[in-house]
């Protein structure tokens, strides 16, 4: 095993020790979970900070995330893939709460949000509904950022009782039930509208059912 790979090793061994004992990790526990000898721990990385920095650094790349997100079909129903966009969003906000509450007050590393590799993957696995989207990619992002990252908070996930599939459904149809031909008449009244000048450039957009 290269020195690379031992690093990557030892890095992936201490995440979830690091969740379940915060910082009182020890290094004779990350020794056992990578099967190496604690020795090895310090000349590979010198100290057990520098371990869990390296285990948290290693979690909250983003690769991982992105790579699942891709994985979605595009061909799948609209709603079913945002549920399943929804989980992944989810089971990413937990994981990165759950580590951020192991580190305490020990300074958190940045998080990587490029929203733009982001709206790109959400364009990919969109694409074939964009006829029927109202908004574009980049606000579905927004929406589903926006219901997951709540319902991934211990303290308030326990108060609500709605799963994926209803914020997904939330999404996708919003609260209200139109009665039949009130689309088409807001549709039309907004067609005749004036368009504020000052309405921002999303706002101002066609939809595009």
């Amino acid at each position: 095993m290269s020195v690379d790979e031992r690093r990557e090793a030892i890095a992936r061994a201490t995440l979830p020790l690091l969740m379940a004992h915060g910082r009182d990790v020890t290094t004779r526990q990350i020794a056992e979970a990578a099967g190496v000898a604690e020795g090895t721990l310090f000349r590979v990385y010198g100290n057990k900070d520098a371990i869990v920095d390296a285990a948290v650094a290693a979690y909250l790349e983003p690769g991982p995330f992105r790579a699942e997100l891709r994985r979605i079909d595009p061909a799948l129903p609209l709603e079913l893939k945002v549920r399943m966009i929804i989980d992944r969003f989810h089971d990413r906000f937990a994981g990165i709460f759950g580590v951020f509450a192991a580190l305490g007050t020990h300074p958190r590393p940045p998080v990587d949000v490029n929203v733009d590799a982001i709206v790109a993957i959400f364009a990919e696995l969109l694409a074939p509904e964009l006829e029927r989207l109202r908004v574009p990619p980049a606000t579905v992002f927004a929406f589903v950022r926006v219901v997951a990252f709540p319902s991934a908070l211990p303290h308030f996930s326990s108060t609500i009782s709605l799963d994926s599939a209803e914020l997904a459904s939330l999404v996708c149809r919003g609260i209200a039930h139109d009665p039949p031909g009130a689309a088409a008449a807001s549709s039309a009244a907004a067609a005749s509208s004036p368009v504020p000048a000052d309405l921002p450039a999303t706002e101002r957009s066609e939809p595009c059912s």
